[in-house]
């Protein structure tokens, strides 16, 4: 076994490995503060309290959860999510870009975590949900009614399976009963099961969808959506209560001069009483102090409990670290006396005079310090001395492509198509990426009416022309006649010069009115469609949920707290934008030269992963190199990666250091260009 400073010199930084990133807790790997149960008991504790009066008498109730940017606020929805989860369903619910979609915003955000299998659990929550309303648990039979032949005899006949539902819940005043019970059953049939989801959660289905789950309408109104919710509510009253977490609200539309939006959807939950749900609203403390006298009156008395988040102690900072440093002391011989070694008590009490800190400032300190340490192993020829290898802005940058690569593989693993994402969404994320690229004269809603919000217009430098762009995916062909009949009034009345229509969906064909409008504006004419790739909504999704951490002040690189602003310049400096198909198309960054061979490896991305990571070490250990870049890409193999090493140190980049050394002895540095 080796000594914990060789353990040190080739291991990378442990508080590198912390992602100070937050957002949706449905596929976050790891609740940071959870290792520490004493962070934020209290207010576990106090939410707990509220959720199980909800589960005793079914009245919603809203808690208001405040603390300072670097609190833990997100880490804490988590940790109820995953502390709770047994006794409640959970939705995660991410700020709206628009206040006219904000209740099929949430929706939609609503169904996509009740479609989330949660932890120990073989079934959804939307499935768990359904098997456990009373109507099929409470019998007088020894038997649960669900697992009785009755349940089997109501699963074999839909109009006796909606009836029965419509009986039982009578007095329940159920918006669409026969619809929504309808929907519920097609929730059993694993072949309608998807489409049954989608319906729920708000997408615009084509006819043939509609027909196979015999329905005539989509839920495409604000009010439809806002009582299909509470129909979730009504009729699970005898189960569990459903955590409606909002978090990042510093991000919605005009906050804090306008948060009205946010707090007419509790009221309305409240006031319209809309049963069984527990509200949990997270925002940073200046955000709260800034929008509180917007705020009407009324709405704050709907607010049950303002929970703030208090500041972590001393023993909670060292537990934060010695959870960390764990793996490396366990691998070491003879074993650190302190479990927080390298680190010591005296730099928090240097640093945080106060006897206090927040678990972001912890983290950030620790990984700063264990840093300095690990450069002051330096004791070999061949490594260079301690001048800075790398300036600030080079070091910024190569941690912000490693923070984008790990988003992004997050966001792979969670969109497998386009129409998982609403138009107004999708168009917001273009909105974004114009706007870090400098793109000029944008404006949203350019075409009228309905589908406003699935539009929008810029300029070129090139040319002063009003550019339109118009991103529908709505599977149904009479939605789609109407965005096509926007779109040629727009054009009509030369509100822009060149229209892009983006979509991957089907146009329909000869017999359909907006089939024929499509042809009449993009056949021989200068607009264009475009048909996006999976990619390009990667790209745009992975800046989204950058843009929300910003504005949320919870998005942390090179140790530094990142602005909107600084984080448009990173993206730019980058480039990483310009290998967007769908901004190249739309002629608003160069075309990329053809990426090679699908039926070859891509290793350029490894490459540029393992160059970024020898960045933001200086030094360490080739066998932890080749580590971390097998567990970020899992197509690569050993031979894959050295190979890459070896160009990079062919390039001069980086240099192996005692190349006649074995294998796990060898260590790998940055090499100096200044």
């Amino acid at each position: 076994m080796a000594s914990i400073n060789d353990i040190i010199k080739r291991e990378v930084n442990p508080f590198d490995l912390v992602n100070l990133k937050t957002g949706n807790f449905w596929g976050q790997n790891q609740e940071l503060e959870s290792v520490v149960e004493s962070i934020h008991q209290e207010a576990i504790t106090e939410i707990e309290g509220f959720l199980d009066l909800v589960a005793r008498d079914n009245r919603s109730r809203t808690v208001l959860l405040v603390g300072d940017a670097g609190s833990g606020k997100s880490y804490l929805l988590s940790r109820l999510k995953r502390t709770f989860n047994s006794k409640a369903f959970f939705a995660y619910i991410g700020p709206w870009v628009d206040n006219d979609y904000m209740w099929r915003h949430l929706l939609r955000n609503t169904v996509d975590s009740l479609i989330q299998v949660p932890e120990g659990q073989e079934e959804s929550q939307l499935i768990l949900w359904l098997k456990n309303l009373s109507v099929f648990t409470k019998t007088n039979l020894k038997k649960q009614l669900f697992n009785d032949s009755f349940w089997q005899l109501l699963l074999g006949d839909r109009q006796k399976f909606i009836n029965h539902l419509k009986k039982t819940y009578l007095k329940a005043g159920i918006y669409n009963p026969d619809v929504f019970f309808g929907v519920l059953h097609d929730l059993t049939d694993p072949e309608l099961y998807p489409l049954a989801c989608e319906w729920l959660r708000g997408d615009n289905l084509s006819e043939e969808s509609m027909q196979a789950l015999r329905l005539r309408h989509c839920i495409d109104a604000e009010d439809a959506a806002k009582n299909i919710l509470a129909n979730f509510g009504k009729i699970s009253t005898a189960t569990q209560p459903i955590v409606l977490c909002f978090d990042q609200v510093e991000t919605l539309p005009s906050w804090p001069s306008n948060p009205q939006a946010l707090f007419n959807i509790n009221t309305t939950i409240h006031s319209e009483n809309l049963k069984n749900f527990l509200i949990i609203i997270s925002i940073v403390t200046n955000g709260w102090k800034q929008s509180y006298r917007y705020i009407q009156q009324s709405d704050k008395a709907r607010i049950e409990r303002l929970i703030s988040l208090k500041s972590i102690d001393f023993t909670q900072a060292e537990a934060l670290w010695a959870y960390r440093l764990q793996p490396l002391h366990q691998e070491a011989n003879p074993k650190p006396d302190l479990p927080i070694f390298p680190l010591n008590r005296q730099l928090l009490e240097e640093n945080f005079p106060g006897g206090k800190t927040m678990p972001r400032n912890a983290f950030v300190l620790g990984r700063l310090e264990y840093q300095e340490y690990k450069l002051s192993l330096i004791d070999h020829p061949n490594i260079p001395d301690k001048k800075p290898l790398l300036t600030e802005q080079e070091k910024e940058q190569a941690e912000f492509q490693l923070l984008w690569q790990q988003e992004y593989k997050k966001v792979q693993s969670k969109i497998d198509k386009i129409s998982l994402l609403a138009a107004p969404d999708l168009i917001k994320m273009v909105q974004e990426a114009l706007e870090a690229l400098e793109v000029q004269a944008i404006k949203s809603k350019l075409i009228n009416g309905t589908f406003a919000s699935y539009s929008l217009s810029y300029q070129l430098p090139s040319k002063r022309e009003n550019i339109g762009i118009v991103w529908t995916e709505d599977g149904n062909m009479r939605s789609f006649f109407n965005v096509m009949n926007a779109c040629q009034k727009t054009i009509q009345q030369n509100l822009c010069q060149s229209l892009y229509l983006i979509r991957i969906g089907s146009v329909g064909n000869a017999k359909l009115a907006g089939y024929k409008i499509y042809s009449q504006i993009f056949t021989g004419t200068k607009h264009i469609h475009i048909k996006p790739n999976l990619a390009s909504v990667h790209y745009l999704v992975t800046y989204h949920s950058l843009v929300n951490s910003a504005q949320a002040q919870e998005l942390v690189v090179a140790g530094k707290v990142i602005s909107l602003p600084v984080l448009q310049s990173l993206i730019r400096e980058s480039k990483i934008l310009e290998q967007c198909t769908l901004l190249q198309n739309l002629g608003i960054v160069t075309k990329q030269k053809p990426a090679p061979d699908p039926r070859t490896k891509d290793l350029r991305e490894v490459k540029d992963f393992l160059l970024n990571l020898v960045k933001t070490q200086i030094f360490m250990g080739v066998p932890s190199l080749i580590k971390e870049a097998s567990s970020r890409f899992t197509f690569v193999e050993e031979t894959d990666t050295r190979h890459l090493i070896d160009l990079l140190c062919q390039e001069r980049k980086v240099k192996i250091i005692d190349t006649k050394a074995k294998l796990q002895d060898q260590l790998i540095c940055l090499i100096a260009h200044r």
